[in-house]
């Protein structure tokens, strides 16, 4: 058999199952940690509940994938996962969907073995979401999830920091509501209220114009210019604000490709 005859049959068997992700819909590639509570335990030894060290890990990540050859409109990070929307028109690789899910993993592995200076692995998964309002509710729900599991991880802590097993603080923590986890900190010293935003409601990134002051060499003059730059937002709102900020962000980007 000829290699061209071989290449043709070999190339039929590796793309059977390629699918590619439908054109006029938003794509979100969700990134999380894998094997990373071992990691955290043996390797890391990161402060508990949370590491700044890990923190600024994870954010380095994200930004990197904000600028790795894919058109991002906005990205999230809380705990260990990072979730990545695609601009409406990304067409990157054709859109297929084991382009998009391998490259992405690789490279949030890469940016964050190096940032924290062992290997660590990401898996990955693409969510197609319809709507505008679809991307809204995701990222509500992500947001949502940062909070619950920001609570849960604070009154844990406090009660192992306390000398309670695992499954005794886990068994303390069943069945109390929101506000009876609040007061189990409040009575440790703990004002939930006033910790950290990004704690609480996770770190996002996006694009925005901003002016910056130059200099002409020609004119001799000060300048002003319009500059894009990555914003990075430690201190995220939250309920019908945050859906408007992500409303407004995803219509800023289509705006600006039809220009």
């Amino acid at each position: 058999m000829d290699f061209d005859t071989l290449d043709k049959q070999m190339r039929r068997f590796e793309q059977s199952l390629d699918r590619t992700m439908l054109e006029g819909i938003y794509i979100v590639a969700r990134l999380d940690g894998h094997g990373f509570t071992r990691l955290t335990r043996r390797v890391w030894k990161l402060e508990a509940p949370f590491d700044i060290r890990f923190r600024d890990a994870m954010i380095e990540t994200t930004k990197h994938l904000m600028n790795c050859g894919f058109r991002m409109v906005y990205g999230y990070t809380q705990s260990d996962e990072i979730s990545m929307l695609f601009h409406l028109d990304d067409s990157t690789f054709g859109r297929k969907d084991r382009k998009l899910i391998s490259i992405l993993a690789s490279e949030a592995s890469v940016t964050f073995s190096t940032s924290m200076g062992s290997v660590a692995v990401f898996d990955n998964r693409l969510v197609p979401l319809p709507t505008l309002s679809n991307v809204v509710d995701y990222f509500r729900w992500r947001q949502e999830d940062a909070h619950r599991n920001s609570l849960n991880s604070h009154c844990y802590w406090a009660l192992r920091k306390e000398g309670l097993s695992a499954a005794a603080a886990q068994k303390r923590m069943s069945g109390l509501s929101n506000g009876d986890k609040n007061e189990l900190l409040f009575e440790r010293g703990i004002n939930y209220n006033d910790l950290p935003l990004w704690q609480k409601r996770g770190v996002g990134m996006y694009y925005r114009d901003e002016q910056r002051k130059g200099y002409n060499p020609m004119t001799k003059k000060s300048t002003l210019c319009a500059r894009r730059v990555l914003n990075i937002d430690m201190e995220l709102p939250m309920g019908q604000e945050y859906s408007q900020m992500i409303t407004a962000i995803v219509e800023e980007s289509n705006k600006e490709d039809k220009k």
